[in-house]
This record gives C-alpha cells, structure tokens and sequence, in this order.
C-alpha cells in the first residue's frame, strides 16, 4: 500500500462570525448536514482505496468552522472514523478557526478529535480583521482572550499571519517580537497576501511591492535564525527550507508542491470539489464537479477539464516560462496557481511573487550551508547550478 497521503480542504459551512475586510470568500447560509457525511465519507474512501492510500487528512476550515458546534464534529468524527477503521484506512483531523467562538465547552472535541492542537490566524498589525460590532481593535482584543483560554486549557496552537503593508512597515523586528514574547507562541507561519475573487481585482495594499515584501521575508529569516531556530519556535515556512536545504525531511507548503494537483483538493458545505479552499469559494468556473452527487470521485478527477489545467500547468511553465532556467525550479515548481490567477486571470503563468519566493530559498540555502559545515566532519554540498530538473506533467 501507498505511503502517499491525501489531503481534503472541508469545509463545512460558508457562514462566518466575523467582518473581515479582506476576505475572498462568498458567504453563504449553507452548512453541511449529518445526513450526508456518510455518503461524503464513503467517496473519499472509495477513492483512496482506489488509489493505494492508507491516510486521508481532513483540514476542517470555513467560511467558520466553529459555528458547527463540537456536538456535530463529535458526530461527524465518530461516523468517519468508523468508516475509515472498517475499511483499514484511516482519517487524520485538524482544525483551524479564528478562535472568536472557542469555549472551554470545545474541548473534549479539540483533544479527541483533533489531538490538542488547532490553527488560527492573525495579522500584526491586525488593521483587516473585523467584528461585525467593533473594528481591528476589538477583534484583536477578543482574539487574544480566547488565544489565552486555549492556551491555559492545553491545546497547542498554531497562528499564520498575512503580511500586508502595515506588517512592512513595522519591520521584522517588532513582528517577530509580537508572536514569540507578546503572544508566547511556538509555532507561527507568515502567508504573502492573497487577493482572491474576481481576476485582477487587487486591492492596492495587498499588492505589495515585490522588493520591499522579501526584504521584510529576508530580514525575519535572519531574526528567526539568530533568536528562534533551534530554541523550540517554529516559523513556516523558514523551518521546513531549512529541513530542506539540510537534508532533513520536509513538507513544504502547498504553494511549492510539484504539483497540487495530485496531493489534494477542497470540497464546500454543498458537495462542490475545487483544487483547494481559495478556488472552491471564489472560481466556479474552475469546479472539478459534486462529490455528493457524482458517485465516483476517482472518475470526476480523472476526467475533468477544469482538473486537467493544474496537470498540465507544470509542462506549460518550462516551455513557456522562464522556470526552467532558475536553480529554486525543484523546489518552487512555478509556485501557487491560484495567487497567479487571481493577479494574471491565469493560471498558465507563473506565480507574481517569483523573486520574493528567490530571496527566501536563497536565505535558507546560505543558512542550510552553514548549519551542514558546523557539523563535525561534515562537508557541505555544492551550491546548486544551472538549471533545476524538469518536471513532468502528473497523470491523474
């Protein structure tokens, strides 16, 4: 049986407690019944069984995810997992949520279900996430309460933050210091922004300037090397380059997958499959097909020409592209379809934050470098140069 992993993007509710300005998603009343999670369950298992897979990992996200209540994920785990277990696969849950709805009532749900650990986000300076009763302030204010109850419960929490122009402007510094001494966390991921919905509709201060965005990304690297690796803080995407410019295994984010097309795919409240969370609720004319209606899964990805875009975007960027020429290629792949599309009306290009993503991998590459040569005995690789290796389009 495959090693391999499937990864699913549920999201079983459009609705949403909160205001934020940035949002991309189209909000809707619509949540998924208990009814048909049996019949959701079985199409995801008829399709990694199909396909040699023992694990199929769940993120459960929103819209807000909290506003199901831990009495239906109690249910909705438990009609899962027995399916999985009976047929010798196997779910595996996480969770994330912007906190606003957590209680101490969502705990036995949190460590049960979900091992203790669930993901929020937060930006700093948060000026874009909203109550729908009071602006940035308040929610920061409630954010951080509820941040302090999880975190006295037990649970493990890991934060991503969206850098917009406020983020630039207070520098690495006072960022860095905001999540480690400020919050106490751990574990923290900074995402570049995202301006999804309708192509080319970019709202001004999340087009960033490409410079300035990786000399703030550079300049972290270097606050979290100097301060956080190797005492205990966690910072995505920096950690995992530095696994793999050291030779440890990695799991780099899906906006650097060879091709994510093969790895996952996102399915809403009402059965409909994209390619991840930012497709399914923002590019219906990019939609795979229903998973509640269409019996088969394996055949809708197999067949569907919204599908065969992502499969065949790889070959289309080393031939038309300048992809094939950069020595990050093996890593990059031409970065996230979805960030391109929604700057270009595109896919078939690649990603516009290209020379950002070169900053950063060439930061991990100098740091990976001198953590192999401080190792007793140890040689260092030769940098790498020329062109990366060529990937090939995936079969489905």
């Amino acid at each position: 049986m495959s090693n391999r992993v499937f990864s699913v993007i549920l999201l079983p509710t459009a609705e949403c407690n909160v205001a934020c300005t940035y949002c991309f998603e189209h909000k809707e009343p619509h949540r998924l019944s208990l009814g048909l999670v049996p019949r959701l369950t079985g199409r995801l298992l008829d399709h990694i069984e199909h396909e040699g897979i023992k694990e199929c990992e769940i993120y459960w996200q929103g819209g807000e995810v909290m506003i199901m209540g831990p009495a239906w994920f109690v249910e909705a785990g438990q009609l899962m997992d027995a399916a999985a277990a009976a047929r010798g696969r196997r779910f595996t849950h996480y969770l994330q949520t912007n906190l606003i709805s957590y209680t101490p009532v969502w705990n036995d749900v949190l460590f049960n279900m979900f091992g203790g650990s669930l993901g929020t986000s937060m930006d700093y300076p948060n000026d874009h996430r909203k109550l729908f009763k009071g602006g940035p302030a308040a929610y920061t204010t409630l954010w951080t309460q509820r941040l302090r109850e999880a975190q006295a419960a037990g649970l493990q929490i890991g934060v991503i933050a969206v850098l917009h122009q406020g983020s630039l402007e207070v520098g690495p510094e006072a960022f860095y210091r905001y999540y480690t001494e400020e919050l106490g966390l751990t574990s923290f991921q900074v995402n570049t922004p995202f301006p999804g919905g309708p192509a080319k509709a970019v709202a001004a201060e999340f087009d960033l300037d490409k410079v300035a965005l990786g000399e703030f990304l550079g300049g972290l690297f270097d606050v979290w090397m100097e301060r956080g690796h190797g005492r205990g803080i966690s910072l995505g995407p920096f950690d995992e380059l530095i696994h793999h410019f050291t030779g440890v295994p990695s799991r780099l984010p899906c906006i650097w997958k060879e091709n994510c097309s093969n790895q996952f795919i996102s399915i809403d409240a009402k059965g409909t499959v994209a390619q991840c969370d930012c497709w399914v609720t923002s590019y219906p004319e990019s939609f795979f097909g229903n998973v509640l209606r269409d019996p088969n899964l394996t055949d809708m990805l197999s067949t569907s020409p919204g599908r065969r875009q992502f499969v065949e975007r790889p070959k289309h960027l080393v031939e038309h592209e300048d992809c094939l020429e950069c020595r990050f290629l093996s890593i990059c792949h031409g970065g996230c379809p979805v960030r391109t599309y929604s700057a270009l009306g595109t896919m078939l290009a690649k990603d516009p934050y290209c020379e950002v993503y070169k900053v950063i991998f060439a930061r991990a590459e100098k740091y990976g470098r001198a953590l192999l040569l401080s190792q007793p005995g140890a040689k260092a690789p030769p940098p790498r140069s020329g062109p990366a290796r060529l990937p090939t389009a995936a079969t489905p």
